[in-house]
Parts: structure tokens; sequence; C-alpha cells
């Protein structure tokens, strides 16, 4: 599995956690329901069974639900209260029932134990209990709210605390709670020293783990995960700030095309050699929707050759792909002709060409394998030889990014891939004949899909290019690559409607990229939905056909901040590696310390 996989795959633990009140209630139930466990199991409680259940719950939820509902509330204001992040209610009550929870399975598992061997395990368990969910909140405070470690141990003291102080409470007030069998003083100096031994834990894995990231990056680990998190949670775009530290200047081109009629610019066809990453909304991930509503009529934002070493760190760096745009559509010079639309094909890649004027256009892909982002380097290949093979002034290059496998590998320098697509243009036929030429187009955000199908904001566009009675059809998603196959039944759609040649791309938004699948291609789910929606745009599109003028450009971007040529890839890799050391140092750093607490507090 590549690096990108596995790092994708993390998002498999991005959830959705219960409302306040879901948590508190659950609180309520698991506390009574594990005190009820607790005295129908222990032989020491001299109750009927009605009575165990009864008092047992009281005591449960007595000691272990009201402090643990009262611990939610008061971490959530504490959080705030030092400037942290990411701890709402919801997050702080769901964090105290999982620590309840947790103390509850160990109290029960004492109690059994105790049954069985005739012991009275009771406080060992529920100190151990402490001292194991002060860890747990310590660990997790300090890795998603941006405190400092200090601070987030003081607050994950709290639930731990008010447990023991609520059982001290009940204990003296009842004469149904288990038996206090330690000294408070022996208590108090099982716990201290119990914590100590966990927080050393924690920190050196918390070390250990942050420093291949600060060493090779100058981030940590736990800002890059906490600024995250709060943009999952809240669209927070703080964490470009992380990105813009660690970001570097490029330069880099933008390609198009402009139609227009009598009346101004009709649509606009643009392929940027920026990759729209790296997710949510964060810096370029947006970059195709929001480009395209900076201008005043109907513009395809494609997917140029890019990777993520070319993603923006911030999205006003789009400002400068959209200023590059306008100063060269003034400088375009138009005239009504074209040619018809031909494929070449070699080995597995396959390009589509259509002459504009002084310029054309290669649509890249490699359907029906699999594959990835083309490389800056290779696109610039392919429109350096092709510009100068075909005698053109422009080369609009464009990844048509429309078969999806999993472990697609970008089209870097070196691949095989690269020779087929440069060997396919020297197939280019280089006589050929000019017509005038018709535009249609039409647009569809497909709103009732959205996210969890792969679709983002600006849904569908497409465009039917008629020239000499060839009708081609240009349809752009706005997604993140297509479910392999997918685009071969869209092309036998499409032609059943009088279409004689057919591209289907997507824009390799991602924005889609937020949901828990991590890689999320169009076509998983909804297809005959997606089928129809193709349809309608097709037809539409055909009843706009005009008549149309038709001009090139390119313009050079520069000064674009992205992540930077290697960065993005050790970013990806660094992460990688770290959750591959954590699978080793996170179990024998925290199960060495949990046996240490055990010996120490079940044996002294």
């Amino acid at each position: 599995m590549s690096s990108m996989s596995s790092v994708a795959g993390l998002s498999k633990y991005i959830t959705t956690l219960p409302k306040t009140k879901n948590s508190i209630l659950t609180i309520i139930f698991i506390s009574f329901i594990s005190g009820a466990l607790i005295f129908l199991i222990g032989n020491e409680y001299p109750y009927g069974i009605i009575e165990k259940i009864l008092y047992g719950g009281s005591f449960g939820f007595g000691v272990l639900g009201i402090s643990s509902i009262i611990s939610g509330g008061i971490d959530q204001r504490g959080i705030d209260s030092l400037h942290g992040i990411n701890l709402k209610t919801k997050h702080s009550m769901f964090l105290s029932l999982l620590s309840m929870t947790f103390i509850s399975a160990i109290l029960i598992i004492g109690a059994l134990f105790g049954a069985i061997f005739h012991a009275n395990v009771f406080i060992n368990c529920l100190l151990f209990g402490c001292i194991l969910i002060f860890g747990l909140n310590t660990l997790i405070l300090w890795s998603v709210t941006k405190i400092s470690f200090r601070r987030s141990a003081m607050i994950g003291t709290i639930q731990p605390l008010l447990i023991l102080a609520m059982y001290v409470l009940v204990s003296y007030f009842s004469s149904y709670s288990p038996i206090i069998d330690s000294s408070l003083g022996s208590m108090i100096l099982k716990v201290i020293v119990g914590s100590v031994i966990f927080i050393l834990a924690i920190y050196s894995f918390i070390t250990v783990v942050e420093s291949p990231m600060k060493k090779n990056l100058g981030i940590g680990i736990l800002d890059l995960l906490s600024l995250f998190i709060a943009h999952m949670n809240e669209g927070s775009k703080s964490l470009e700030s992380l990105f813009d530290n660690m970001g570097e200047p490029i330069s880099t081109v933008v390609t198009f095309i402009s139609f227009r009629t009598k009346k101004g610019i009709k649509s606009l066809f643009v392929s940027p050699s920026v990759h729209p990453g790296p997710l949510g909304d964060i810096g370029g991930s947006n970059m195709p929707t929001i480009l395209a509503e900076r201008f005043n009529h109907f513009t395809m934002i494609a997917h140029g050759p890019s990777t993520h070493d070319f993603n923006p760190v911030a999205t006003r760096e789009l400002d400068k792909i959209e200023s590059a745009i306008k100063t060269g559509l003034d400088k375009i010079e138009y005239s009504p002709k074209a040619t018809l639309f031909k494929r070449y094909k070699e080995e597995k890649a396959n390009i589509g060409v259509q002459f504009f004027n002084k310029g054309m256009v290669i649509l890249s892909t490699f359907a029906p394998e699999g594959s990835d982002d083309i490389e800056f380097g290779v696109g610039l290949t392919m429109m350096t030889q092709s510009k100068s093979r075909c005698k053109v002034q422009d080369s609009i290059i464009v990844d048509c990014h429309n078969s999806f496998t999993p472990e697609s590998g970008g089209v870097l320098p070196g691949n095989d891939e690269v020779f087929e697509i440069i060997t396919a243009i020297d197939k280019i036929d280089l006589e050929n004949e000019y017509h005038d030429i018709k535009v249609g187009c039409y647009e569809n955000p497909m709103n009732d899909l959205g996210k969890n199908e792969g679709v983002g904001e600006s849904g569908i566009k497409t465009m039917v290019i008629e020239v000499a009675n060839q009708k081609t059809a240009y349809i752009l998603f706005d997604s993140n690559n297509m479910e392999i196959g997918f685009r071969a039944e869209i092309i036998d759609t499409v032609k059943e409607l009088g279409i004689d040649e057919v591209e289907v791309m997507t824009t390799d938004t991602h924005s889609v990229n937020t949901i828990s699948r991590g890689y999320n291609p169009i076509g998983l789910t909804k297809r005959p939905e997606i089928t129809e929606y193709i349809k309608e745009s097709v037809i539409k599109a055909i009843d706009d056909l005009e008549e149309v003028e038709v001009g090139t450009g390119t313009e050079k971007i520069e000064n674009l901040k992205t992540f930077g040529p290697t960065n993005s890839t050790e970013l990806i890799s660094t992460i990688s590696s770290i959750v591959a050391v954590s699978k080793i140092i996170a179990p024998v750093l925290f199960i060495s310390a949990i046996i240490i607490v055990i010996i120490w507090i079940f044996y002294t």
C-alpha cells in the first residue's frame, strides 16, 4: 500500500459524535447498570436482588454518573478559558462518557475477580481506573485542543478527582457502598505515583512521534492534528497558516480556450497546472468552483498536470491564477476555425486531440486502467512536444482524472506511462482541415447529490462542440476521480444521444475528501441518478449550440505559494512513517505503563 493510501485510510476513524443530551443519557444508563452489576456480582453485599439493583444502581450513578456529567461541563469550560480549540460541549461530554465506560468495565471485571477469589479489590480497581482515564484524558486533550501538556494534564485530572471525591462522599453518607480497605494516605500515594508513570509514557510517546515532523518540516504533529480537526468540525482555515510556514513560491502555467459570440465570451475552458488540494476548503481544494465563479460566463476548470506538491497553501493564492487568466484573455486572437476531435492510443495511454485556431487541446487518460495525477514536469514535456510537433501556439493539456483505483500512482518522470503518452503525441495527424465551429453549454450543481456521492459544489458541466457535423461532448464533474469503469458506461450512454465523441473528466476537487472514505471518487453510488444528470446536460448543451469564434492562451503564474516540490511527498511519507512507528511504540509504552501501574496499585 502506498504512503498516500495509508494516510487516506486514517480518515475511516473520522466520525460524527452524538449530541450532548444523548451522551448524558448514556452516562446515566451505563453508570446505573454498572453499579447494579457490581453489587449483583459481589458477595460482600448482604441484600436481596432488588435491593442490590437499586442500591448498586444508585451508587454507580452517584459515583460515576454524576461526576462524569459534571466533568463533561467543566472540561469544556476549562479548555475554552485556556483558549483551546476543538472541544465543544458534545465533545467534552462524549470524552467523559468514554472515560466512564472504561472505568466501569474495570470495576465490573474487578467485581468478577473478587467474587471468584473472595477478595475485595474494588478500591484498587477504582484507583487503577482513575489513573487510566487520567492518562486517556490528558493524551486526547493535549492532542486535539492546542493547549500545553501541563494544562492538558491539569484538565485531565478533573474527572478522576471528581469520581474519587464522589466515592468518598457516598461512602461517608451511605451504609451500602463498597468498603474502603486502604488508608487515605495510601490511596493518594498510589494515585500520584501511578499518574506520574502514565504522564511519562504519554510524554515519551508524543516526543518520539513528533520528532520526525519537526525535523523534516518544522511543524508539530499535534498542531497539524488539532488544526485538521478544527477544519473538520468547524470549517476553520487556521490550517492554512501552518501550510503557509512550510510552503514555497513556484512558477507554473495556466492554459485556456475561449469561445465567444458577437455578444462576448460564451464559454471558457481552463486547465491550470495547479493542484486542487489538499482537502476540504483548505488552500486550493475548492479551486474549480472558486475560480469558475470569478468569471461572468460559463467556465470549466479542468485538471491540469500537477500533483500535491502544487497545492496552494491558502485560498488567497487563487487570486494569482485568476489574474493570469484575465491577463491572457486580453491577448487572445479569435477565429471561427477548429478541427474534428480525434483519438490516438499507445499501450495504456489514450489521448483525445482537437485543434482550435492557433492552439490545441489534449485530453489525456489511461482508462480503463487506473491512474492518478500527471506530474507538472511530464505535462510541461507534453506541452512542449505537442507545440513543436504540431506547430501551434498553445497546447492545453488536461489530465482527465477519470479512472480510479486505490493503488493508482501518479504519472511521474521515468514511468512507462510517460513514454506511452509521448509516443501517442507523436502519432497526431498533422493534416487537419479547419471548419466553422458551434458550441453549446450547460451546467447543473446536482443539488440532490453531494460530498457523500463524490460531487462537489459545481456538480456537472457539459460543453458540446460541433465541427463539420461532428458533435463532441466535453463532460466535467466537480469530483475527485471516477470509479473505474464508470467512464465507459457514460460514453456509451452519451453516444446514444447523437454525440459522436465523448470525454469525461473530473476536476480533482479535494473539497469532497472530508468524509470517512478519504478517497471519494464519483460513481461509487447513485450511478442511475448521475446518468440522468448526464443525459439532461448533453441534451441541454445540444439545444444551446450556436456559432462561435475561438482562441487559445497560455499564461505564466509567478510566485504562487504552494506546498512546494517534494514537501507534500515528505509530509505524506512522514505522516505514514509516524503511523507505522506509532503502531509499534504505542503498545510497548502504554502496555508497559499499564503493567507497572497494575503491579504498583494491586501489589504494594
